[in-house]
């Protein structure tokens, strides 16, 4: 993938986003990746509104034709392919902790979690570390043929190390890389790599 769709796929990930999130994101040198989203807007490809950028729609699209050829190798990549079966697996555990995050069960009804209960809390960030050292390994499998996917390993740990030490927003909050929030874009960037839609 040329660095041009190599930023494209990071704003599809990230959606609107300022170009240090997508350099970040990418492993990109921060200069490069402005200037490759200055050129994306100054061609119609984006646009930017408040310091973030978004892909035009028909960017979007052209972007994800070219997909089949800038993956075919890791979509026929066994060892690659299994690691990401696994991690869908996976996936399906940690939807099942961010819903018993969000909610507490009372009375048999599901009610908005405000986490007033810290015992309930701690079983569910422990739960969360559990989830993490089965995807850590799995995510080490898929780094070892494309190696940006690591920066998605160090973001999860940092975000779970915080909500370990008490900062109960990195389990969720979507106003941070919480570890919910940095898992959402993990797996939108798995799917791209595959060429899978998510299951609503």
């Amino acid at each position: 993938m040329d660095q041009r769709d190599l930023v494209f796929h990071g704003l599809a990930i990230k959606r609107h986003a300022p170009a240090d999130a997508i350099a970040g994101l990418m492993a990109m040198d921060a200069a490069q990746t402005k200037a490759a989203l200055d050129n994306a807007v100054a061609t119609s490809r984006a646009i930017e509104a408040k310091g973030g950028y978004a892909l035009t729609p028909l960017a979007r699209v052209a972007l994800e034709a070219r997909y089949r050829r800038h993956f075919a190798d890791l979509r026929g990549n066994a060892a690659f392919v299994s690691a990401y079966d696994a991690f869908e697996r996976v996936n399906k555990t940690l939807k099942q902790v961010i819903t018993d995050w969000q909610t507490l069960d009372i009375g048999g009804e599901k009610v908005a979690n405000d986490h007033s209960d810290k015992g309930h809390d701690d079983v569910v960030i422990d739960r969360l570390g559990q989830v993490h050292e089965i995807v850590e390994p799995l995510l080490a499998r898929m780094a070892s043929h494309l190696p940006r996917l690591a920066v998605y390993s160090e973001k999860l740990l940092a975000a779970l190390e915080f909500a370990e030490d008490g900062d109960v927003e990195w389990v969720s909050d979507i106003r941070r890389e919480s570890y919910h929030t940095v898992w959402f874009e993990l797996h939108e960037d798995l799917l791209r790599i595959m060429g899978q839609v998510r299951e609503e």
